[in-house]
């Protein structure tokens, strides 16, 4: 029996604990305003192989012929270049869990790239080669000579390789595998995707080279002033010169300064300069302190009101260009949204620059997390298993020396999901003891022994408002601790609902200092057939589905109603009813900034149509005050629906968006539309097989209408089905009821309708069914009464509950079909956005047009959408539908069956016909894909109800 040798000598460094060998310490990222640096990104040549042995080293040697080898990109990711395919697993490993072993099958990547250096590259001093990011375990040559290998995949990385550079032909080659005992420690939420997905630079180190720095920049919010000290291992001068500053490199100095804020992010261009180079520095000046229980900057408690954001691009995965993160801080900017957690790994470098530019809080996430292991109740975790520690601390330290000269971070946190253990306090120790000016975050310690912070994952409403009462438990540190909610609001499809009122409680109680909703953008993956794959449709062993699709928005970058929905529950100005009729009240939500650097706009409206804006003066309120100001005197709506919507909006350019752009609104109505007519009096007329009444026929043995107005419909009947949400459909671990499955348990998704009767008399048509599910007793009894004056036809709709009903309804109203197509126009009175009863903050009442198509939400995995809340009238296909009062409005061109059914949009084909629903009521949305589901106040439980539609000829 013959024992394998690898065919390379050795891949133990694979399965070594260790993070590494031969890189250097970790230190500050930078851009040298004059040491020469070459950029390494472009185009490799790539082989792919499928164990970490297959192949042996002599690629790595000059002279080797590649020149078959497919090309790549680099930054990439080799499977999303064609070559193998992604994984995406929630939590559990996709190889067994066996530290710090790895399966034999290892997708390894040997990449080569053959560069010149650029002419005047400079003959002394030292280079360094730097990898920013390379998932999960990389080993490098350059010119035949092995300079090492690394593990943290979201880590930088350096290698001094100046002795081994050469004017031409210099070969780099980086041998990377997909699996390793880094592996472990990477068990994020997200697609396991393998390669050089970061930048690799090769920089000149010049003899005096700065190295590593750290620029302390403190405030004093009592004095005004600010205190800076840049130490430098290399010594030299520090040069800010608005400010007058030039000392030498350690020496503090202390002057008046405008203090650095997410609302107001002011920097100060300095320089330090070393024997050997000039450096720039972007100094911010602020201070973080936890003050009795409270995070305060600059004196001042925080309200964080943001997202997680994962690094993703539906092309390009992790690997994302400075355009991309540009577009997301602008975007997060654009929608009130004020901090980041970088969930669950530091992002790349140039993110952290733009948010110190723009403004945003930022908690700084390590690049760990061991979540699997709680298969087997954090059994052999690597956090409590000293040999792991070095790993551990390499982390913690990589991101840390990186990382802290960013004004935006004003959190660590020791990374997610990873359990408890000795690992994790020997990070938080080395943390503070490195930086001792920021505050310190891991929601999984919940006694916070190594926290500064309470943090906590999805609690629902009521838990929170218990947590604030001091309430919960908990260890005594805990309850003296700020909470912060890490991750609540799951954006996973339709949702999150319960923004609103999460929102109340942080603006109620002051130890509630906001948080992060999960997450910022869908992780769908570009697909030629699919539109957006997610996981399973690659087959994968095993797999989480669709939830990597639970961001903010869609991978396109396109908003979902989700963040249109936040973005109006966390405004920065608050606009309500004044306590005297005719004023409104205006309050400062900003924690920094005053309001003038906004402009306010009222206009008046009849039956959704503006009259035209006017100026409205606000005077510049400091943060937290109030003003009650007068508005315009409304208008006579001659019987029609009077609100005012006033609007907060930039009176001035700003780095992020126009002037112009809005930031906050509010509406609220004057005067409510007189009643609609009684719409009866004329009499029903049977006629054969038919029933004439007013401008509406009836088929004389159902009773179902054929046509409305003169539209032909069909087939409407009570309807209580919804394609589920994910929300609905719940997570497997929920402890709460998950509604989506209970409702396919009784079978509202089959419900069967059987007629009782159709009667006339004197001035109405009646049509009696029983609606209720094969198999079960439960059922409602619902009576059609039919009227009409001549012109226009009234419905409505009684419904009685019988049975023993013990889940909600998903909806409750009517739907029918109208002969149309996709680019049919719709226009309506009522809410313009997506929205649900706990979703519809944003939901604007205006007078709309657009097509049936503009209707559809794009959520990856389709599901219920569309609905347009608080709708007065609407006019498709030839007909108009008033409510009485108001209703929920859905048109699409498929039934609800089809959408249940899809997988993925492409499932969904229209026919020709446009589905319509007008509901009475909605079951909420919740956030149970992850979080707590709907609040009990938006329940739809089964009880008589009654409700009416009438129904005419769209007037001009």
């Amino acid at each position: 029996m013959s024992l394998r040798t690898p065919a390379n000598g050795s891949t133990g460094y694979v399965e070594d604990v260790s993070p590494g060998r031969g890189t250097l310490p970790p230190r500050a990222w930078y851009a040298s305003s004059d040491a020469a640096s070459l950029s390494l990104n472009g185009t490799w040549r790539l082989r792919v192989s499928q164990a970490a042995d297959a192949e042996d080293d002599a690629f790595a040697a000059p002279g080797y012929d590649a020149g078959d080898w497919p090309e790549v990109t680099v930054p990439g990711h080799w499977v999303l270049q064609g070559h193998g395919a992604p994984v995406y697993t929630n939590h559990l490993y996709p190889f067994p869990v066996d530290p710090p072993h790895v399966p034999d099958e290892n997708p390894t990547g040997d990449h080569l790239r053959v560069f010149d250096l650029p002419d005047g590259w400079p003959a002394g001093g030292d280079a360094v080669l730097r990898f920013d990011g390379v998932e999960s375990c990389a080993r490098v040559w350059l010119n035949g000579t092995d300079v090492g290998e690394f593990k943290g995949s979201r880590l930088p990385h350096e290698f001094a390789v100046g002795r081994l550079l050469k004017p031409t032909g210099n070969v780099l080659a980086v041998r990377v595998h997909q699996w390793s005992a880094g592996s472990y420690l990477e068990d994020q939420d997200q697609w396991w995707l393998p390669g050089i997905f970061r930048d690799v630079t090769l920089l000149h180190r010049p003899a005096g080279a700065a190295g590593d720095f750290f620029v302390h920049a403190s405030y004093d919010h009592v004095t005004g002033e600010g205190t800076l000290r840049v130490d430098s291992g290399a010594g030299g001068r520090v040069t800010v010169p608005e400010l007058g500053v030039d000392v030498a490199a350690g020496e503090p100095v202390t002057l008046p300064v405008q203090p650095w804020t997410a609302e107001t992010p002011r920097l100060y261009d300095g320089v330090l300069a070393t024997a050997g180079e000039r450096v720039p520095l972007r100094v911010g000046f602020r201070t973080v302190a936890l003050d009795d229980g409270v995070i305060k900057v600059n004196g001042t408690p925080l309200l964080l009101k943001g997202v997680n954001r994962h690094e993703w691009h539906p092309r390009t995965g992790r690997a994302l260009d400075l355009g991309t993160m540009r577009e997301d801080v602008l975007l997060m900017k654009r929608h009130n949204v004020n901090a980041v957690r970088t969930s669950h790994y530091p992002p790349h470098p140039a993110f952290l620059d733009l948010c110190d530019e723009y403004g945003l809080w930022v908690v700084d996430e390590c690049d760990l997390e061991t979540h699997g292991f709680v298969e087997q109740d954090w059994r052999d975790n690597p956090v409590d298993d000293d040999r792991w520690t070095p790993a551990l601390l390499d982390r913690a330290a990589r991101m840390v020396e990186r990382d802290k000269n960013h004004p935006s971070v004003v959190m660590w946190s020791l990374g997610n999901e990873a359990g408890t253990g000795r690992g994790l306090t020997a990070m938080a120790e080395w943390i503070r003891d490195r930086d001792p000016s920021r505050l310190l975050h891991y929601e999984g310690d919940q006694g916070c022994r190594d926290t500064d912070v309470y943090s906590r994952m999805y609690p629902p409403h009521a838990e929170v408002e218990r947590i604030a009462k001091g309430l919960d438990g908990g260890t005594h540190r805990g309850r003296r601790l700020p909470l912060i909610l890490c991750e609540y609001a799951h954006a996973m499809g339709n949702g999150p609902g319960g923004l609103a009122e999460y929102q109340e409680l942080f603006e109620t109680y002051d130890r509630l200092q906001g948080g992060f909703v999960w997450e910022w953008i869908d992780h769908g993956v570009e697909h030629p057939d699919l539109g957006y794959a997610y996981g399973g449709d690659f087959g994968e062993e095993l797999h989480d589905g669709n939830f990597v699709c639970d961001g903010l928005l869609f991978p396109d970058r396109t908003p979902s109603p989700g963040l249109t929905e936040y973005k109006k529950v966390i405004e920065p100005v608050r606009i309500e009813a004044g306590a005297a009729d005719g004023t409104v009240r205006l309050t400062n939500r900003y924690d920094f900034a005053d309001l003038s650097h906004l402009e306010f706009a009222v206009f008046h409206q009849v039956d959704g149509v503006p009259l035209g804006a006017r100026p409205l003066i606000v005077p510049p309120l400091a943060p937290g005050e109030s003003a009650e100001v007068a508005l315009p005197e409304a208008p006579d709506g001659g019987g029609g629906e009077v609100q005012w919507t006033v609007r907060a909006l930039l009176a001035e350019d700003t780095p992020w968006a126009g002037k112009g752009h809005e930031v906050a609104w509010a509406q609220r109505t004057v005067a409510r539309r007189a009643p609609l007519p009684a719409a009866a009096g004329v009499r029903p007329v049977l006629d054969g097989d038919r029933i004439t009444l007013g401008p509406a026929v009836f088929d004389a043995r159902t009773g179902a209408p054929l046509t409305l107005a003169g539209v032909p419909v069909h087939g409407l009947r009570l309807d209580v089905w919804r394609a589920t949400t994910d929300n609905d459909d719940g997570a497997p671990w929920q402890p709460d009821a998950r509604y989506g499955p209970l409702w396919r348990e009784l079978g509202l998704h089959r419900m069967q309708h059987r007629l009782d009767s159709v009667g006339t008399d004197d001035e109405a048509l009646t049509v009696r069914t029983r609606v209720a599910p094969a198999g079960r007793e439960a059922g409602l009894r619902t009576a059609y009464r039919w009227t009409s004056d001549g012109t226009r036809v009234r419905l409505t709709v009684s419904v009685v509950p019988e049975g023993d009903w013990r889940v909600p309804l998903p909806r409750l109203g009517i739907r029918f079909g109208l002969e149309g197509t996709p680019e049919d126009p719709v226009r309506w009175f009522g809410g313009g956005s997506e929205s649900y009863p706990d979703t519809r903050t944003a939901s604007r009442d205006l007078l709309w047009d657009a097509s049936v198509r503009d209707l559809q939400t794009p959520y990856v995995r389709p599901q219920e959408n569309g609905a347009r809340g608080d709708v007065r009238r609407a006019e498709i296909g030839g007909l108009r539908v008033d409510g009485d009062p108001v209703f929920w409005f859905t048109a699409r061109p498929w039934t609800t069956e089809h959408l249940d059914a899809a997988r993925h949009l492409t499932d969904l084909t229209p026919g020709g016909t446009v589905w319509v629903n007008l509901d009475h009521r909605q079951h909420g949305i919740g956030s149970q894909s992850c979080g707590p589901g709907p609040l009990p106040r938006y329940h739809l439980w089964p009880e008589p109800a009654e409700f009416s539609f009438v129904f005419s000829q769209p007037r001009d």
